[in-house]
């Protein structure tokens, strides 16, 4: 029995990560692969996401993430600004998704702090927000912003 556990316990955590493959960070689930712009949204698919993002208990859930993030960094020892690529882009992606809540951004980020964000808001002062506020995260050298101003259709 003690040497089962130890198995069980590997096999739920193998298949698990599997399982959790595309980790690409993104703003929304309708937002775009890495790298792509994507197809722009219709009106209706920005207020639902919008009215998703902009809810209460959304918006604790995304200061949560990222004060949950440092905490555990700093519990472990390590230097705010020493993170894995996927906990940046994915602090990124909560920055961005708490303050452009209607953007469909996909974040991918490097071990060397450049952070690339791509995928449509749906103007130019939300554009002219990514990269600053994707600075305001510990860790980020340089954003690379991808996205493009696409205002919902019809």
């Amino acid at each position: 029995m003690k040497n089962l556990t130890p198995l069980l316990i590997s096999c739920v955590l193998l298949f698990g990560a599997a399982a959790c493959a595309d980790d690409t960070a993104r703003t929304d689930p309708a937002a775009p692969a890495p790298g792509q712009v994507g197809e722009v949204p219709t009106a209706e698919d920005r207020q639902t996401s919008l009215e998703d993002s902009q809810s209460q208990v959304r918006r604790d859930q995304l200061d949560a993430d990222i004060r949950a993030r440092e905490e555990r960094n700093l519990a472990a020892g390590g230097d705010i600004t020493d993170r894995t690529a996927e906990d940046l882009a994915s602090e990124v992606r909560s920055k961005l998704e708490a303050n452009i809540p209607d953007g469909l951004l996909t974040v991918d980020a490097t071990e060397e702090g450049t952070v690339t964000v791509s995928g449509t808001v749906k103007n130019q002062d939300q554009l002219s927000k990514i990269e600053p506020l994707a600075q305001e995260i510990n860790g980020v050298n340089d954003v690379i912003v991808n996205a493009v101003v696409a205002p919902p259709q019809g």
